[in-house]
């Protein structure tokens, strides 16, 4: 099944600064009466236009549009090797997921300028010839090119990201960034031939560490109990539990057709995956506590406070904000920021509590500016860390469950937390309007993106009142 949503990335045609002289019409259009321009004036270069809140976000303060409607399609995310995509082939994965994209917003594939697919454990030209395949069995012609791009965990949102800056580079107007991972197909495994160097170099050492033993590390570094992080993997799945029984993941899945052996017959059955199957509602802290830690011996981390080894793929359509209007597509987010960071490697668990204010800072924000936050669950241990150093209102985060209930599969969990942030911040309209995505990133990074709620533009049209009326920041449409 597929997660789907339409996001807009988009900026705004002019932002101008004008001196407090004008009037507005039944419309809230604004009648401008302009003085003499003097030095402390601003030019006004279009004047027919909505106002909006002064000084509001310095992400306003734009000079030029910037703008890619993004579509996202995701698949529902199931446990590796007994899950319902255990005998789904990674390509099989990837194509349904494209081919929703099309399906879903009516788009000629013709009309998309690139593809590009995050993913991890599989080798290299392996994988970038199955996802090519996969572009042809979702009805792409042969004329759209694909590459694929590994940055470990973030692999899903930096395959996002490129695209975005490809299309505000001007290099196309429509790109699709997608993620896909089976880990039961491509099992996690340690690097083959090791490089005798790396006893010289401490950090360079620290990058071939276990995530688990990273994880153990970020606990024992920063005092983090073993009933920290039970708890944090209770509510996880509570959380989740309680948003799948609502209806809230429907949005966000489309059905995929497989084929499944049962492990007791050896009889290939057909199936329809239309749920998470991770998620375990009577998750609690006296099972949990049960566990033996899974890294180390005297350890803290266990299976049920990691993540979940998954298979799953999603895909992100972003096109410029001109095009999606012309289609009639509906604008559900913006992208504002995009941020990649480096951190201690032994520790690569807290990369989002680093990742997470930079992106911020580059979108012209504020930490309380965020009302909403997605970041991924590897492990308790580094999930729990960074809410605390960010000083994060944990009914803010993760709302509807995170990885360890819902899964991480490696290149596809940018894309799934981003369906799921977006579709969070839609049902909450007004009260939501900057949310993040962020995840931490093996051998010591992290990364992290800022959203904006698509309607906020709507907003901003229709407002009709300003706190300070000597200051009038206009979104020009």
């Amino acid at each position: 099944m597929t997660r789907m949503e339409h996001i807009l990335n988009t900026g705004y045609n002019y932002y101008i600064l004008l001196p407090s002289r004008g009037d507005y019409d039944e419309l809230g259009m604004l009648q401008m009466r302009l003085p003499k321009l003097n030095a402390d004036a601003c030019a006004v270069v279009r004047v027919a236009a909505s106002v909006c809140l002064a000084g509001d976000s310095a992400a306003y303060h734009r000079t030029a549009a910037f703008g890619d409607d993004v579509v996202i399609v995701a698949t529902a995310i199931c446990k590796s090797k007994r899950g319902g995509f255990k005998d789904t082939l990674p390509d099989d994965l990837l194509a349904s997921v494209l081919k929703a994209v099309i399906e879903k917003t009516n788009l000629n594939p013709n009309e998309v300028g690139d593809i590009v697919v995050g993913t991890v454990l599989a080798p290299g030209s392996e994988r970038a010839i199955e996802c090519r395949m996969a572009a042809f069995y979702a009805g792409f012609p042969e004329t759209v090119p694909l590459r694929t791009v590994n940055r470990q965990c973030s692999s899903g949102l930096q395959a996002v990201a490129d695209v975005a800056a490809y299309i505000k580079a001007g290099f196309y107007d429509i790109g699709i960034g997608a993620g896909v991972e089976s880990m039961t197909v491509n099992q996690i495994r340690g690097v083959p031939k090791v490089n005798p160097r790396v006893d010289t170099f401490a950090q360079a050492r620290d990058c071939l560490l276990p995530m688990g033993i990273t994880s153990e590390n970020v606990a024992q570094r920063y005092g983090l109990t073993r009933q920290e992080q039970d708890q944090a993997a209770v509510v996880s799945h509570k959380r989740a539990a309680a948003a799948a029984a609502s209806g809230k993941f429907k949005d966000e899945i489309i059905p995929v057709s497989t084929k499944i052996l049962d492990p007791r017959t050896q009889e290939e059955k057909h199936v329809v995956i239309s749920v998470d199957d991770g998620i375990r509602p009577d998750a609690n802290l006296t099972d949990l506590a049960k566990l033996k830690p899974a890294f180390k011996k005297d350890g803290s981390t266990t299976a049920g406070t990691s993540s979940q080894v998954s298979d799953g793929a999603g895909a992100v359509l972003l096109m410029k904000r001109s095009l999606a209007m012309q289609k009639g597509l509906p604008i559900l987010g913006v992208v504002r920021s995009f941020a990649a960071v480096g951190v201690d490697p032994a520790v690569m668990g807290v990369g989002p509590a680093v990742a997470i204010p930079a992106a911020v800072k580059s979108a012209g924000l504020e930490l309380d500016d965020i009302d909403l936050f997605e970041i991924n669950e590897a492990f308790a241990s580094q999930f729990v860390y960074c809410c605390k150093k960010l000083d994060l209102d944990p009914e803010k985060v993760n709302v509807n469950g995170g990885a360890m209930a819902l899964g991480h599969p490696l290149g596809a969990t940018g894309a799934r937390c981003v369906a799921t942030l977006l579709h969070e911040m839609k049902r909450r309209g007004k009260d939501c309007r900057f949310g993040i995505v962020s995840m931490c990133i093996g051998s010591g990074m992290g990364a992290a993106a800022v959203f904006e709620r698509g309607d906020c533009v709507d907003d901003l049209c229709n407002a009709r009142t300003v706190r300070d009326n000597n200051l009038l920041s206009m979104d020009a449409l």
